[in-house]
């Protein structure tokens, strides 16, 4: 923790610099944290952060060492100045929004939602609103606590611009069993995905390790013995072929973040319009008919959808199957690529 006096050191370090670091806390390295790493320097002074949230501010560029840009690693030296821009407070609670829910099954335990597309699961930088979080506070009265004031129900996720059925607890009980059945990996989550090019094979099992990708903060990347590195396994099956696409069903074993899209994307079939992994961002209609005057946008989110989950109640213990249908702008894909691009 900070004492009373480090607490004035850190104020009037910030009013000499004036108009140039308005927002950064500034901090001088003593005798006692000589050779110290700068990540660890930082958990010290600001215990309010996670370490690995320190890292990813030093990792932004919001930490400087004497004026210049550092890596966690790095050893201090006594009397260095070290500023820092902390990162944005996160809510303390989920502001309850008025936005419809397409609910496909509720009772008094737990609810499944058909996620739409573009809506984050819950509250993070730059996605303080319009989540499912605050939908679910406004429609519900009671939903779960284990997952913090910030995450009420939430369970599991699905990324922004995937689609399709998530389940949502409304008790801790429901939670703490949904939970476990998930990292036991009873629950069994079936997807339906665009993919381009079409796979080699019908059907196969993608067994790779996936961690942190090496240069891009916001990706995952296959990594072998990597300290981030963990198991994950992937059962895709094609259901129809086209030129050039390929629609199919994928079931994951593990529930790894981007996982399908890393996985098909590392056989070289990445999720259609999937803007981190496929290098496409949108498909036109001119794409499927090689006509310029073609403008219409088919497809402008990836093309993956959460089709199917079973599981067992919570409080019950009975098999539960819940589908959420395609959405309307894969369907209208699917139907163009099948007309243009037929395989024969």
């Amino acid at each position: 923790m900070i004492n009373d006096e480090s607490e004035t050191n850190i104020a009037s370090e910030e009013t000499q610099l004036g108009e140039k670091t308005p927002n950064w806390q500034v901090l001088t390295v003593s005798e006692e944290e000589h050779l110290e790493r700068l990540d660890a320097f930082l958990v010290r002074h600001f215990p309010k952060f996670s370490r690995v949230k320190l890292q990813r501010a030093i990792a932004a560029k919001k930490v400087r060492v004497d004026g210049n840009h550092a890596k966690s690693s790095t050893r201090l030296k006594r009397e260095q100045k070290i500023e820092f821009l902390p990162p944005q407070p996160e809510p303390e609670n989920t502001i309850p929004e008025d936005i419809p829910l397409n609910i496909l099954y509720e009772d008094d335990h737990l609810v499944a939602i058909n996620k739409p597309p573009s809506m984050v699961v819950h509250p993070a930088k730059g996605h303080w609103s319009g989540t499912l979080t605050a939908a679910l506070a406004f429609h519900f009265q009671q939903l779960s606590s284990i997952g913090g004031a910030t995450r009420p129900g939430i369970v599991h996720r699905l990324d922004r611009d995937t689609s399709g059925v998530i389940l949502v607890a409304k008790s801790d009980a429901a939670h703490i069993n949904l939970a476990s059945q998930f990292e036991k990996r009873i629950v069994e989550k079936e997807y339906f995905a665009i993919v381009s090019p079409s796979p080699n094979h019908d059907r196969d099992i993608i067994d790779k390790p996936i961690g942190a990708h090496p240069y891009q903060r916001e990706k995952k990347a296959i990594r072998i013995g990597h300290s981030t590195s963990r198991n994950a396994s992937s059962f895709f099956e094609v259901i129809e072929r086209y030129q050039g696409f390929a629609s199919v069903r994928v079931k994951p074993k593990t529930g790894r973040t981007h996982q399908i899209r890393v996985h098909m994307a590392h056989i070289g079939c990445s999720v259609l319009c999937d803007r981190l992994y496929s290098g496409r961002a949108k498909l036109h209609l001119h794409d499927l008919t090689r006509k310029h005057q073609d403008q219409e946008i088919l497809l402008e989110r990836q093309a993956l959808h959460a089709l199917n989950i079973k599981f067992q109640h919570p409080i019950d213990g009975n098999e539960m199957s819940i589908s959420a249908p395609i959405p309307d702008d894969i369907q209208q894909t699917e139907q163009a690529i099948r007309k243009f691009r037929p395989l024969t």
